[in-house]
């Protein structure tokens, strides 16, 4: 796995979990129209399906983890915001073979890169309260 290729998959998924979001189509659907047309050759394409797969159909559970340290109630904040959201704390929670500092930095590179100009600062705040609970293990060890 190359981290190129790992960092490809996490922005088609957040592409892809967008489109979900705001339309409610299938995540098969959405994984075949970004096959045929977006996907580049590089791309993890294994975590591309499983993130675009398993966030949907896991997402009730992964918005109670950001939920109490939000500023604002969950229907209010920012699609794109909300989906790195879940996306990284897909990765806090079930991808404990992804370093806590990996996924906090990969999300806000996103943000930068697709979110509202100071949306970085917001998700930072609440991945780093989540990761302090689901990672305080990992977290100790770093120190």
């Amino acid at each position: 796995m190359s981290p190129v290729a790992r960092r490809l998959a996490r922005q088609y998924a957040l592409q892809a979990l967008y489109q979900w979001q705001l339309s409610q189509a299938l995540p098969a659907d959405i994984e075949t129209q970004f096959l045929a047309k977006q996907i580049n050759k590089r791309t993890d394409m294994e975590y591309f399906r499983e993130l675009i797969h398993a966030i949907p159909t896991q997402h009730a559970e992964l918005d109670q983890y950001m939920v109490p340290f939000l500023s604002r109630p969950i229907n209010e904040v920012d699609p794109i915001e909300l989906a790195i959201l879940r996306l990284s704390i897909y990765e806090l929670a079930k991808r404990l073979d992804i370093p806590y500092r990996v996924s906090i930095n990969e999300a806000l590179e996103l943000t930068k890169k697709y979110g509202s100009v100071e949306g970085f600062k917001f998700v930072n705040g609440v991945l780093d309260h989540i990761a302090r609970q689901l990672r305080a293990q990992e977290m100790r060890v770093k120190k």
